[in-house]
């Protein structure tokens, strides 16, 4: 705990001190249910009235159901899938083969892998009443829309949609890629190896937000 503290020190440094202020500011992009003029009425936890600019949290069931689908989606299993194949292409690990065996423990990797991080991301998104969500951004400029999806794996939303340092994400990542190389990976691997594992996954998120903020639908 006392090596994810650190990290989570020194990502919230760069954060800060790295991310334009304006970046820091943004709204996300209004959610179906908002008016024309961008400004919501949304109820808190404690039955609290609050205005937004076009942000409305998720309710209690919809974001178990994003937590439920984070581990076992359609999307998430499929992703699961793709990267267990190139493991496997790779015989990586090579001590798991490169057969259908090894396929299936690397599948069964990620699962745990997965179910860790997004089960510390949720409890931590709940007591904190956070949403690590992403959302595109408002502001149409195409820096602004390459620096908001950069910037997303790194913060969240508090219940006014305000744009503060997301932690739940940061904690669970690197916890879920940890107990993974400390554990049931084989004996070569060591917490050092899930820093880097965790530190990639940031990074693959960060390139499938960028695909996101650009795609049309």
């Amino acid at each position: 705990m006392k090596l994810l503290s650190q990290i989570t020190i020194v990502l919230f440094a760069v954060i800060l001190f790295a991310a334009p202020p304006r970046l820091m500011a943004q709204t996300p992009t209004p959610t179906p249910g908002s008016n024309s003029g961008g400004t919501t009425t949304t109820t808190t936890a404690s039955g609290q009235q609050n205005q937004t600019n076009g942000y409305v949290r998720p309710d209690s069931k919809a974001r178990f159901k994003r937590y439920v689908n984070s581990m076992f989606g359609p999307m998430s299993l499929g992703k699961r899938a793709v990267t267990s194949g190139i493991g496997t292409w790779r015989n990586s690990p090579e001590e798991w083969g490169d057969n259908w065996e090894g396929f299936g423990r690397r599948f069964a990797s990620g699962t745990g892998k997965s179910i860790i991080k997004n089960t510390t991301m949720y409890a931590l998104e709940e007591a904190g009443k956070l949403d690590s969500r992403f959302y595109r951004s408002r502001n149409k400029s195409v820096g602004a829309r390459v620096g908001n999806a950069l910037i997303s794996p790194f913060t969240a939303r508090n219940e006014q949609g305000k744009r503060v340092f997301g932690y739940p994400r940061l904690i669970g990542t690197y916890t879920g890629s940890i107990v993974a190389a400390e554990t049931w990976y084989p004996a070569r691997y060591n917490w050092k190896n899930g820093v880097r594992s965790g530190t990639m996954s940031l990074g693959f998120n960060a390139a499938f937000n960028l695909v996101k903020e650009f795609w049309k639908r």
